[in-house]
């Protein structure tokens, strides 16, 4: 399996997937760090992929999403951004919304 062909099928097996670098326990950014320290406060039920362990995703990723950096959620086979989007949509009560009714 080719690592777009992973990508496609991680993503559809999972109702919410974060693309990050290091694990949820030892993030290794501060942006993964805070993506996973906002989605845990939701749901437990996030899907956690380390980029830096998979660096055939690491490449392919960004190309498939239009989305050049990591962390990247997605929620229902839909990107849904970065960091500073999860943080948006926390301070606005739509990531908890969106999470607690999947």
């Amino acid at each position: 399996m080719n690592a777009l062909e992973k990508i496609k099928n991680q993503i559809k097996k999972n109702s919410i997937i974060l693309y990050m670098k290091g694990s949820i326990k030892y993030p290794s950014c501060g942006f993964s760090a805070k993506a996973c320290e906002i989605i845990s406060m939701y749901t437990t039920k996030c899907k956690y992929i380390d980029v830096l362990k998979n660096p055939d995703i690491r490449k392919e990723l960004p190309i498939f999403s239009n989305w050049p950096t990591f962390p990247q959620l997605w929620i229902n086979g839909k990107l849904v951004g970065g960091c500073d989007i999860i943080i948006k949509l926390s301070k606005t009560g739509e990531l908890k919304r969106i999470l607690q009714n999947l």
